[in-house]
């Protein structure tokens, strides 16, 4: 069963920028297709990006251009790095696997928070 610890949320002013990590255990990190979700208080969880086991990555409309994911196999470890950040993506942050399968339980998740 995957484990999942996010981390590197925080504070940032409209415009600025952040990088949150999650560190991945319990499957073959490397075999694996990763994304990341938020979820906005009152608000469904949303897939904002993902990356297969290749590298090749896709993003959410409102993120893309802003939003870069990224992954390093050697540390089991998927990143992404937040540009441009706006008040509307403040919200809880997710990796898992994707697609998630019901058996793959969500981590703690980080929190993004953008001040205007």
């Amino acid at each position: 069963q995957v484990q999942l610890v996010e981390s590197g949320g925080g504070l940032a002013q409209a415009g600025g920028s952040l990088r949150v990590s999650c560190t991945v255990s319990g499957i073959i990190f490397s075999w694996n297709n990763m994304g990341w979700y938020r979820q906005a208080p009152g608000k469904q969880r949303e897939l904002v990006a993902t990356i297969t086991s290749g590298g090749s990555e896709n993003y959410a409309d409102s993120v893309k251009g802003r939003f870069t994911i990224s992954r390093d196999n050697a540390k089991n470890t998927v990143y992404l790095q937040m540009n441009s950040l706006k008040p509307e993506d403040t919200a809880v942050y997710y990796c898992n696997r994707h697609p998630r399968t019901n058996w793959d339980s969500w981590g703690q998740g980080t929190q993004v928070t953008v001040s205007s």
